[in-house]
């Protein structure tokens, strides 16, 4: 008698769909204000002084409303769990991206709803939100109240160096996009993680544990 062939599982649902959302509404505003924030500096032209400066700061607010949105999601859901950094199979991360990626070793690290990113990646995003975000955006803020309300700012504010700060961060987050960008291509194939959050599944997902 003939097998009925079943379908393969998809996997583990990961990615929540206002996960995907916020991930993906944050990744084009961070790009444009990347790009408009660059032209503001006079690295090139394209949208013009003035209409830069305006769609920066539309965008910035944007992402802040965005963010205090994802914040309260993290809370609530516990998903914040996610970025709290944790040493465990650290080494055997580092020495796969250094060394075991280059010859096909496997990924020691396999997601789960109970932990979905690996050593690395959770000490990245745990930078990147409690470091590089916060910097950004503190300063961002200071510089566009400086401009909009100059009188209710000391004669001693240190624009400059407000200033310098904002733009340190703006490469930070430049090169750790670079680097996202590089590291979603080394999961079990070069498009899994990418789908994963595209779609929310994870085909090479480990199995829960408690």
């Amino acid at each position: 008698m003939t097998e009925i062939a079943r379908p393969k599982p998809r996997g583990i649902y990961l990615f929540t769909a206002f996960e995907r959302f916020w991930h993906w509404f944050q990744a084009v505003l961070i790009i444009f204000l990347l790009v408009s924030g660059f032209e503001i500096h006079g690295f090139y032209s394209l949208l013009g002084f003035e209409r830069a400066v305006n769609l920066h700061v539309l965008a910035a607010f944007t992402l802040l409303v965005l963010w205090m949105f994802a914040i309260f999601w993290h809370f609530v859901t516990g998903q914040w769990r996610h970025y709290v950094p944790s040493t465990h199979q650290m080494w055997a991360t580092i020495l796969f991206y250094t060394f075991g990626i280059f010859f096909g070793a496997p990924h020691p690290f396999r997601p789960t709803t109970k932990r979905k990113h690996n050593p690395l990646q959770a000490m990245a995003y745990f930078g990147f939100k409690v470091a590089m975000a916060p910097a950004a955006w503190i300063s961002g803020l200071l510089l566009w109240g400086y401009g909009m309300f100059p009188d209710l700012y000391p004669g001693d504010l240190p624009v400059l160096w407000v200033n310098a700060m904002h733009i340190a961060a703006a490469f930070l987050i430049a090169a750790f996009l670079i680097a996202h960008l590089y590291l979603i291509t080394t999961g079990e194939t070069v498009t899994a993680q990418l789908r994963a959050m595209i779609t929310g599944w994870d085909a090479f997902g480990g199995e829960e544990k408690d």
